[in-house]
């Protein structure tokens, strides 16, 4: 079955059952594999894509839900001003230790930013609950978006751009 998506602001078309979950159509039939399969029930976070700019499990989202809807990916972040305050933040606080679940993180941090541009311990806290580390770099993780909303805040701007 055909299937019209936008992908990162491409219209894609693919040929998947409207069931299959966005996971799968991201990295088996688009080949794009920055976005990670963790569990796949849609409670680590490693998956993490946004649909409309929301944080979205894409391991439980099926295909058809996203037709007519904005679907961005870890390949786009750094295309954004927030995005790019993000990834800066991560390299120079070597928030990453293993990598795995980190394009995961960055899209619920960016979701995140994009709504709250000063968020609190609590705001980050509950916002990236359902984002799992197994290396347990939590700490490192809510500085860094501390960091990159100091970042976008010292230099005023399009918070999308």
């Amino acid at each position: 079955m055909s299937q019209q998506i936008s992908v990162n602001g491409a219209r894609r078309t693919v040929e998947v059952d409207g069931d299959t979950a966005v996971l799968w159509v991201l990295r088996d039939v688009l080949g794009m594999t920055g976005t990670k399969f963790g569990c796949g029930m849609g409670l680590c976070g490693a998956c993490t894509i946004h649909v409309n700019g929301s944080a979205t499990r894409s391991c439980i989202t099926p295909v058809e839900s996203v037709v007519g809807a904005n679907v961005g990916t870890i390949e786009q972040l750094g295309d954004s001003r927030i995005g790019r305050a993000l990834q800066k933040a991560w390299v120079d606080l070597e928030v990453p230790q293993c990598g795995y679940c980190q394009s995961g993180q960055l899209m619920s941090a960016a979701s995140l930013l994009a709504k709250n541009t000063a968020p609190t311990d609590k705001d980050i806290d509950e916002s990236m609950a359902g984002n799992i580390c197994r290396c347990g770099t939590y700490a490192r993780i809510r500085e860094g978006i501390k960091t990159a909303a100091r970042t976008l805040a010292t230099n005023p701007g399009k918070a999308k751009s």
